[in-house]
């Protein structure tokens, strides 16, 4: 239309200049431009990452502990099984500067449990189709044998620091693994990842779902939800690893028996198509819907590729995050933190995840599900993915307000968590007088979360957990040796036949 005049039946617009480019009108034009861009860099990066490394990385390791372990994630489900729900507590007392198991498994699984659980299994479903969810259970099965070791490495190197309280994590078996300046370098390396991951990027993820499902739910901007969620954050943040640990304890069992009362419900209303739906979950795994009239090889890789991105974000196996919990554990030998670290995985995904997948599969893709077609319809996207599954059951009203509270609840614990990690990493890169400062810049990242696009929020936690997983995989792999001992011979820990060598050296000289 601009500049356009009409001679006839001729209209006649004036050529711009060859090379030029139309100026953004205001800032909000150029902000949404230069946000577009790098959505779309992040978004290059990370399908490289994900298609052509991160996979072979995670099941690659998992099968690698899987065979070294002698499949300890089945041989031990039993006495891990025991460990946590033997001895369950909703108040449990630490010893000293550390925590109880429990208390360990229900900060490691509240950083597991979070939006990854709702909005990434739904965008999971919607991008890679239901087998997506196969390969999210593949990625766990094996996922348990390598965040065993995980546990049992942040055991075996946790080390005591000021007044008397434990630390450990990632950052203390790469050293072990590598003394000298490489070992050095790459902890570094994972101690900045951990930092911007977990500590500021995820938090946006967590803040974003959060705001984005009570602004559908209720109404309320989700700006002012990330405000309010940003100081609750931050009084808990004060009180340090402790206080995470008391809220978490008290708020995991709580959530997790929530959602699944909801998810029953569901799927008793919905029980004649839960053997469809299993049946779609396995059969798409290999044969994608998306694979009709397509290229199958594509569509399986698509398939694969997001159980694998969403596996990863969902569990945490081979990630570095949830060690930083388990080595807080008073345990008698590390064998006895790492079976429970991995009845954590089985829960987050073999228990939540599979929750929401099978409500999500049962209402919208089977039956007279509005996403049983081949084209989905506009307006469905993974944040409201699972509010509109619950409710075709529950109703719009309830089904949204359900799916926002249960959603707040794993968020809202899982960036307690992961700022706890990020703490302690920020710690070892400039010890305890960066608390303060790394406290307010995380409570800004929740509040920036909650105004950002969803997309771009998801891809850029993405990112930064891709480069976690690189030097924390090369670690364990380099310390497999510690691993397989530990889960074969029971009795001392490696730790205490170290001392006690050591003592006998002594006596003799």
């Amino acid at each position: 239309k601009s500049g356009a005049s009409r001679r006839g039946d001729i209209f006649v617009v004036p050529s711009p200049r060859i090379g030029s480019k139309r100026e953004p009108k205001n800032f909000l034009e150029k902000k949404g431009r230069n946000m577009d861009f790098l959505y779309k860099v992040v978004s290059t990066v990370n399908t490289y990452l994900t298609d052509y490394i991160l996979i072979f990385l995670l099941v690659g390791t998992g099968i690698f502990f899987t065979i070294r372990t002698r499949f300890v994630q089945v041989r031990c489900f039993g006495e891990g099984m025991k460990s946590v729900f033997g001895k369950i507590s909703l108040h449990g007392k630490g010893h000293g500067g550390s925590l109880t198991s429990f208390q360990a498994l229900a900060t490691a699984v509240a950083a597991q449990v979070g939006t990854g659980n709702i909005v990434g299994a739904c965008g999971a479903i919607l991008i890679g189709g239901p087998g997506a969810i196969f390969w999210m259970w593949i990625i766990a099965f094996f996922g348990m044998a390598t965040i065993y070791a995980e546990a049992v490495l942040a055991q075996e190197t946790r080390v005591v620091g000021e007044e008397g309280k434990v630390i450990g994590g990632p950052v203390y078996y790469i050293k072990k693994a590598f003394n000298n300046k490489f070992g050095k370098f790459l902890a570094g390396f994972f101690a900045v990842a951990v930092v911007l991951a977990l500590g500021f990027m995820g938090t946006m993820v967590q803040s974003n779902s959060i705001g984005s499902t009570f602004q559908t739910a209720f109404g309320v901007p989700s700006w002012i939800v990330g405000i309010v969620v940003a100081v609750l954050a931050g009084i808990i943040f004060i009180g340090g690893a402790k206080r995470i640990a008391l809220v978490a304890e008290k708020l995991v069992p709580i959530m997790a028996v929530l959602f699944l009362l909801g998810g029953i419900v569901v799927l008793c209303s919905r029980i004649k198509f839960i053997p469809e739906t299993f049946a779609m979950i396995f059969k798409e795994a290999f044969v994608p819907k998306a694979a009709i009239g397509g290229a199958l090889g594509v569509a399986i890789k698509k398939a694969i590729s997001q159980g694998a991105k969403r596996g990863l974000f969902s569990n945490e196996a081979g990630m570095g995050s949830t060690p930083h919990a388990h080595a807080l554990a008073h345990v008698k030998r590390p064998h006895d933190q790492g079976v429970v670290a991995m009845i954590g995985v089985f829960i987050d995904t073999f228990v939540v995840l599979t929750m929401t997948a099978l409500v999500v599969i049962t209402t919208l893709y089977t039956g007279d599900g509005i996403l049983a077609s081949e084209v989905a319809p506009a307006g469905i996207d993974k944040t409201n993915m699972a509010q509109t599954a619950f409710s075709g059951v529950f109703g719009q009203g309830l089904g949204q307000a359900f799916v926002a509270i249960c959603l707040f609840f794993f968020a809202f614990s899982t960036i307690l968590s992961w700022n706890l990690f990020g703490r302690i990493n920020m710690n070892y890169l400039f010890g305890k007088r960066s608390n303060l400062i790394y406290s307010i810049l995380a409570m800004g990242f929740i509040v920036l979360g909650s105004f950002l696009s969803n997309d771009l929020v998801w891809e850029l936690t993405d990112f930064f957990n891709y480069l976690m997983v690189l030097p924390n995989v090369i670690a364990l792999i380099a310390l497999s040796s510690y691993v397989a001992k530990e889960s074969r011979k029971p009795g001392k820990s490696l730790k205490e036949k170290a001392e006690q060598a050591e003592k006998v050296t002594v006596a003799a000289e």
